[in-house]
């Protein structure tokens, strides 16, 4: 069967600049290299890596935002060229259209395929009481909540129905009560959905909790080290995070994440040293 999502050998690298001496030629910097990985169509699948491994590189390449220097990227088969509708993107700022109601904010990507304003209006109305914001349709940004603000953005991309759902850490900058209120609200988003999930984060809890599968990158250049597998009954326990299981599923994920964490510090302390040099 062919997944909804392939990733095939994937490289990308891109051009750094010296700022502390700009007349020195460029070099060329390896973010991802040989990434493969499938995505099976309804997939809730949970990237997690160090910082710096090039986990928002990747979605950008998914998103259509950048084009990987080698390697291929297939929707259903076919090569990712460029940003779609088929694929919404929800990134960690909610990037909200200030001038615009939640309700406005929702029907902006609506406007774009050309939907009558009625059918507009009602679909937005829609989702925003999917994600639960029923009665704040006509507030603006500032006058929500940074988890309603999450909220929002979330109906945004779901409403022009996208196949696919790319997420970037979204609940990194919330407080930890809302952070796990909006994880439950994604899975019950997800169940009734049925879309295809990739979703970023630096949490091994925010993982496990929500993920069928966790891929586990390596420090920079960032490769697929492992994907784990997460079988738990999310509908027998009241509190999942406190299952055994649950623990053994995090601890499974930190052994593979621990040493590429290592490795990514001994990287960064060693730039850190040469452009320390490099001054002197």
């Amino acid at each position: 069967m062919t997944p909804k999502l392939r990733l095939e050998h994937v490289r990308h690298e891109f051009t750094v600049r010296d700022p502390d001496h700009p007349r020195r030629p460029p070099t060329r910097f390896t973010a991802l290299e040989d990434v493969t990985l499938d995505i099976g169509a309804g997939e809730f699948l949970v990237l997690v890596g160090p910082s710096g491994c090039g986990k928002s590189t990747l979605l950008d390449l998914l998103g259509g935002l950048a084009r990987p220097s080698s390697g291929r990227i297939l929707l259903d088969g076919a090569p990712v060229t460029g940003p779609g509708l088929d694929r919404g993107l929800v990134f960690q700022q909610y990037a909200l259209l200030p001038w615009r109601t939640a309700r406005g904010n929702v029907e902006f990507g609506l406007e774009a395929k050309g939907i009558p304003r009625r059918e507009r209006s009602q679909r937005a109305r829609e989702y925003l009481e999917l994600v639960g914001l029923s009665g704040f349709e006509e507030h603006y940004p500032h006058e929500l909540s940074g988890g309603m603000r999450q909220r929002v953005a979330i109906a945004r991309s779901l409403a022009f129905d996208p196949e696919v759902l790319l997420m970037d850490e979204p609940f990194a900058a919330l407080d930890a009560q809302t952070r796990e209120t909006l994880q439950d609200e994604l899975l019950r988003i997800w169940e009734r959905t049925a879309k295809t999930v990739l979703f970023v984060t630096h949490s091994i809890d925010e993982a496990v909790y929500l993920g069928q599968r966790v891929a586990v990158m390596t420090s920079r250049p960032g490769r697929i080290k492992t994907v784990i597998d997460i079988d738990l009954d999310r509908g027998a326990a009241e509190d999942l995070r406190s299952d055994p299981a649950f623990g053994k599923y995090r601890h499974t994920v930190w052994a593979e994440l621990r040493g590429e964490v290592t490795a990514a510090q001994h990287l960064e302390r060693a730039a850190t040293t040469r452009k320390d040099r490099s001054r002197d």
